[in-house]
């Protein structure tokens, strides 16, 4: 019996990350490490900044919603392909497909807003220094944040209600590991010109107001580090910069390929390949590259790790 009549009318069929390969137990394996690994980096940066004192700024708590956003995104996908991958039954029902895709546009917007306004922290801690304390106050940060969030959600309430209202009459087979846009259109038995051209619109605003923000305010960085005379100042302002600048490079070159090139740059694998990168290995590589490259960061696990080491060992010494 084929997987189209063991669902409802109302279910769609994955088809996967690889179709009938023989390597499915390796990625299966491959890819659960790399959930494992990016929800427990995330968690324990969150943590980390949430317990010391020294990382209460206004860097690290925009760094704390950007690892919020990675833990929910790599759960939004990644847990129904690992099921898949093990089952029989790849279906999705439609609601899910709906929840997944509001989800998946929600925090994908909220990440880019997010990543402009981190960009924007920066020019302020390098170029007005003084006044970052005034500029960057916890009031100014919670509505930075709380901007993030809603732009994304207003991406995800604006494009999920018409996807989910175009009628699905031919092929319930979803070519993905996961109800992504393009993905879904393709089986819409309706004119989608409007709508994709709607979402092109929509996707280029939301990469564009936050591209001009972090090119206006590295451009002024820029600048501001070549008229330093500390080479010291130098260093420490392109180490934190260059961090940024990989994650934005990495996040917004895959959301630029997926949504705004046309479609004769796209197959089905490609775009396969390009989502799982950006899906399951960014939310891994973020907290790492913020981690690896930063002191401070280090140094606050170095220390709760201290902590725990001692209690351990006092415990132990009292039994």
């Amino acid at each position: 019996m084929s997987a189209e009549n063991i669902t409802s009318s109302f279910d769609f069929i994955l088809l996967g990350l690889l179709v009938n390969s023989q390597a499915t137990g390796v990625v299966f394996v491959i890819i659960f490490a790399i959930f494992v690994a990016a929800v427990t980096a995330n968690m324990i940066m969150i943590f980390l900044i949430q317990v010391d004192f020294r990382l209460h700024t206004p860097m690290y708590f925009l760094l704390s919603q950007l690892s919020i956003m990675d833990t929910l995104f790599i759960c939004t996908t990644v847990p129904k392909l690992l099921i898949d991958m093990v089952s029989k039954e790849k279906a999705i029902s439609f609601v899910a497909c709906g929840i997944q895709i509001f989800l998946y546009a929600t925090i994908v917007g909220s990440e880019f807003f997010l990543l402009g306004l981190m960009a924007y922290d920066r020019y302020v801690a390098v170029c007005n220094p003084l006044r970052y304390p005034v500029l960057m106050n916890k009031k100014v940060c919670l509505l930075l944040a709380a901007g993030a969030w809603f732009g994304g959600s207003l991406d995800g309430f604006l494009l999920t209600p018409i996807i989910m209202k175009f009628p699905y009459c031919g092929s319930r087979n979803i070519n993905h590991f996961f109800c992504e846009i393009p993905a879904v259109l393709k089986l819409a038995c309706a004119d989608t010109s409007l709508y994709e051209t709607l979402m092109y619109i929509c996707c280029v605003l939301m990469l564009l107001i936050p591209i001009s923000i972090i090119s206006a305010s590295y451009s002024l960085i820029l600048l501001t580090v070549h008229r330093m005379r500390s080479a010291e100042g130098r260093k420490k302002a392109f180490t934190t910069c260059s961090s940024h600048l990989t994650v934005v490079s990495i996040f917004y070159g895959a959301a630029i390929y997926t949504y705004m090139l046309p479609q004769s740059f796209h197959t089905p694998e490609k775009d396969k390949v390009v989502s799982a990168f950006y899906t399951i290995v960014t939310p891994m590589l973020n907290p790492l590259i913020y981690s690896l490259r930063n002191k401070d960061v280090t140094g606050a696990f170095k220390k709760i790790f201290a902590r725990c080491s001692s209690a351990q060992k006092v415990a132990t010494t009292d039994i």
